[in-house]
């Protein structure tokens, strides 16, 4: 082989046409043989100096050096090279090098170079500029390549059209790559790899409806055979629109045609069965797959993880180990998200363990997944630990993948969010520039605040997002974390706002879910009206819309109206279950309707197969001590299947507080205090009962018991809303800067009614002093303190809106009724238990509170 290249190839002068003929044949099959760059150089060499550039051979020379991985000196040779389709050939190979490498920039710069030196791009020279110009993406770039395309006249070659429709779509330009496959249509030169492309485009907007829509259109209207590469891309539209039964048509068809046996059409069956929660169909095609991949496992492990099936999911892992096949990040990310999104974080702590020491490195994906399961459970401390390592190992702060990094970031304000850091949060939240927050970044933060009672802050930040940041825009769980906080604040003016941004920019597919929200915003912020507004101006309703329409009538004491309801989600046809039987049972004992009340809890398991749970007997240990019946109350705890928990003794206590039954009301302590339930309701309400019966004694004893235990009381609060937002008060509060106009509004108020027949209720002033002074006491509470605000600063007939965290005093019901009659406002008080609406002289709660 080396005695070639030491000896200079022939020049036949006298006999050019054998002669030459022979020498070029012989020198083309040895450009063949090179194994390396420098025999290349040599004959290249000999080439220069026997016939020049314009020899035949220098194409094949160009094809030689690409071989052997020179694309530089193939681009020098190139260069230097006149126009010809051999030439031609060779700046398409150099072309599709480029683009293989992933050298895109580079693709772009060869394709203007040719452009320059002369050459007419052929068939295959656009379908690679193309392809580039979709990788990177370059919209202006590919729109310039495509007018060149039609310049040329190959704007009716079908292998050029789908490169468009392909580039496009990379570009997101979908009505672009919309109108190229329609004109393709129209001149009837589109084929099946057509057809894939506009699919696949509306699958990267994600937009599956029309990709499916397309695909049917494609098989019926045109008849184009799919191959596998149909299937592969429509699968995941089935997926998507959980379509089970057209994915079950898909499967047929892959079974019919043979397409089956492909891993990629079998995997993606896997995968839509999955998606549509349909794992023993799943496991069915799985078991029948003749070849699996990694991708094959991965897609069951995390099917079954996403439906909370873990032993199966573990059992895959098990059989992975068994059959030596490698656990990817894939595999382990898949278990981890599995248990973090159904709340079991403890077990996806244990999984990353096991991780760990299996030596496979988390990614992103994992980590994200990591910060949830820490969030589910308040991990704090492994959510720093996970903290520690993002820092060491994934985040780099400069940005340079700002998709990754964004990731972590709003996972770990997510995570500190919820483990009730806010601080931490905010202070991640503001460290991040305004440029790099994401819609996610926003949402995760106004989640956090709204989450743990912070709801001010919540909607101060959704403020600022609308104003300051117009460029991103809140998604469904934004505006849904919004709602929250109003509905937490009881702020129905700024829950208007955010109906009527809902009204304006259409969430047409997640709409039902948001009104779902509205109706419990509206039902908790007082306007009950506006929430059945809302319910009957529905499209469509599932059984949240129902019970949340329900739990509304509930909290407002209109029992009559929430059993109407009940009737009419029967009449529906759907089926009532153990959630709504407490709704329902909720609204009776806040309603007084003690017989109907005792009528559905005995009817629930009998008519509709509900058993009665823990919380069904609350209510109705509830239901019975509102009314008086205690000793009832005592008969269904004694007959419970179950053993009572502490919101049984409370509910009974409660009663006992409401009737005077000391005798039964310290039964009930006891049992309390047996199952250590330190919690300061239950000495609030013992210590109540006492001083309703003026043992004073055992009032200061109760209060030496919550000292001891180190026991708070928690303080009454109430805020109200005004013209300048919300205002809070405390008990004696006096930090407001009207405080005086305050107090000297209240004092008139208390004369007036004392006039008309208010006389202070001392009994739930608990100290051992003089009524005068008790009087001065319940004077001060926070309820009286923000209604007297909220007369000062609102205009007459206006509603004013009191929230209480506490339930409310009831001195300060009875004076509030009274102030109701002498007052141009409707007063709504919502406490810890349900609303109050107190107009001429009398309450929505008839006394049932």
């Amino acid at each position: 082989m080396l005695g070639w290249f030491s000896r200079p190839i022939v020049n036949t002068k006298y006999r050019p046409g054998i002669a030459l003929f022979s020498t070029a044949e012989i020198t083309a099959s040895l450009l063949r043989k090179c194994k390396t760059l420098g025999q290349a150089k040599l004959i290249h060499q000999q080439l220069l100096l026997t016939q020049g550039l314009s020899h035949p051979l220098a194409p094949h020379l160009v094809s030689a050096y690409l071989t052997l991985d020179a694309p530089s000196l193939s681009l020098a040779l190139l260069q230097r090279l006149s126009p010809s389709p051999s030439a031609l050939f060779c700046w398409n190979s150099l072309l599709r090098r480029y683009l293989h490498l992933g050298f895109f920039h580079d693709v772009l710069t060869l394709f203007r170079s040719m452009l320059t030196l002369g050459y007419s791009p052929d068939h295959y020279t656009f379908p690679f500029v193309l392809t580039a110009c979709g990788h990177l993406p370059s919209f202006r770039r590919g729109s310039a390549v495509h007018a060149i395309v039609c310049t040329t006249g190959l704007d009716s070659d079908v292998f050029v059209c789908n490169a468009v429709v392909g580039m496009y779509a990379r570009c997101g330009g979908l009505d672009e790559a919309r109108q190229m496959f329609d004109e393709m249509c129209d001149r009837g030169i589109c084929d099946v790899i057509s057809w894939n492309s506009i699919v696949a485009a509306y699958m990267q907007s994600r937009d599956a409806r029309t990709a499916l829509d397309l695909f049917r259109k494609m098989t019926s209207d045109c008849e184009i055979h799919p191959d596998v590469v149909s299937l592969v891309n429509v699968l995941p539209a089935c997926a998507s629109l959980t379509a089970s039964l057209h994915g079950r048509q898909l499967h047929a068809f892959a079974l019919r045609s043979g397409s089956f046996e492909d891993v990629f059409v079998s995997n993606a069956l896997v995968d839509m069965y999955a998606k549509c929660a349909m794992m023993d169909e799943a496991n069915k095609v799985f078991e029948r797959m003749k070849v699996k991949d990694v991708v094959s496992w991965n897609t069951m492990v995390t099917g079954y993880s996403q439906i909370g099936r873990f032993e199966e999911s573990l059992g895959l892992i098990k059989k992975m180990k068994e059959e030596n096949i490698e656990l990817d990040v894939v595999t382990w990310s898949a278990m981890i998200s599995g248990y973090a999104q159904r709340g079991h974080g403890y077990e996806a702590l244990d999984v990353f363990r096991q991780m760990q020491i299996s030596g496979s490195k988390p990614n992103v994906v994992t980590l994200v997944s990591l910060l949830s399961a820490c969030a589910s459970i308040e991990a704090l401390v492994q959510g720093k630990e996970t903290h520690c390592y993002a820092i060491k190992c994934v985040l780099n702060y400069d940005w340079n993948d700002p998709g990754e990094d964004l990731m972590v970031i709003n996972g770990l304000i997510d995570m500190y969010a919820k483990c009730k850091s806010t601080d931490v949060a905010r202070s991640m939240f503001d460290s991040l520039a305004p440029s790099n927050r994401n819609v996610v970044t926003w949402t995760v933060m106004i989640g956090g605040y709204a989450q743990h009672g912070e709801a001010n802050d919540a909607l101060k930040l959704l403020s600022e997002m609308f104003q300051k940041h117009k460029s991103v825009k809140p998604n469904t769980y934004t505006i849904c974390c919004a709602l929250m906080a109003c509905a937490h604040l009881a702020a129905v003016r700024f829950g208007r706002q955010v109906h009527a941004y809902i009204l304006r920019n259409r969430y047409e597919s997640v709409l039902l879910f948001m009104e779902n929200c509205l109706i419990d915003m509206y039902s908790k912020s007082g306007d009950i009206h506006a929430a059945r507004v809302v319910f009957d101006n529905m499209q469509q309703r599932n059984s949240v819309s129902w019970t949340s329409l329900l739990t509304g009538y509930g909290m407002h004491g209109h029992g009559e109206e929430a059993i109407k309801v009940f009737d009419e989600m029967r009449t529906a046809g759907l089926v009532p279950d153990g959630i709504t039987f407490l709704v329902v049972l909720y609204a009776c004992s806040h309603s007084g309707m003690v017989d109907q009340g005792i009528r559905f809890f005995n009817t629930m398991h009998s008519d509709f197969g509900v058993i009665p749970g823990l919380e069904h007997y609350a209510c109705m240990v509830d239901l019975l001590g509102r009314a008086g019946r205690l000793s009832e109350a005592l008969e269904i705890i004694e007959s419970m299947p179950m053993e009572p928990t502490a919101i049984i003794w409370i509910a009974l206590l409660s009663g006992c507080r409401i009737h005077g039954n000391v005798e039964l009301g310290e039964y009930a302590a006891n049992k309390l205090q047996e199952l250590d339930s330190e919690n300061d309701g239950t000495y609030t309400l013992l210590s109540n009962i006492y001083a309703n019966a003026r043992r004073w004694r055992d009032v200061a004893r109760i209060r030496s018991l919550m000292k001891n235990s180190g026991v708070k009381k928690r303080p009454g609060c109430s805020w109200v809303q005004g013209k300048k937002g919300t205002a809070t008060f405390y008990v004696g509060d006096r930090s407001h800067p009207q405080f005086e106009q305050i107090y000297e509004l209240l004092a008139d108020l208390i004369q007036r009614i004392k006039e008309i027949g208010y006389v202070p209720a001392t009994d739930f002033a608990l100290h051992d002093v003089d009524d005068e002074e008790k009087g001065d006491l319940l004077f001060e509470h926070s309820e009286k303190l923000a209604l007297a605000y909220g007369i000062l600063t609102s205009a007459p007939g206006v509603p004013i809106r009191i929230t209480k965290n506490l339930r409310v005093c009831g001195d300060c019901h009875n004076a509030i009724t009274y102030i109701s009659m002498i007052v141009d406002h409707e007063i709504i008080l919502r406490d810890s238990s349900r609303f109050h609406h107190f107009k001429n002289g009398s309450c929505s709660c008839r006394g049932y509170w």
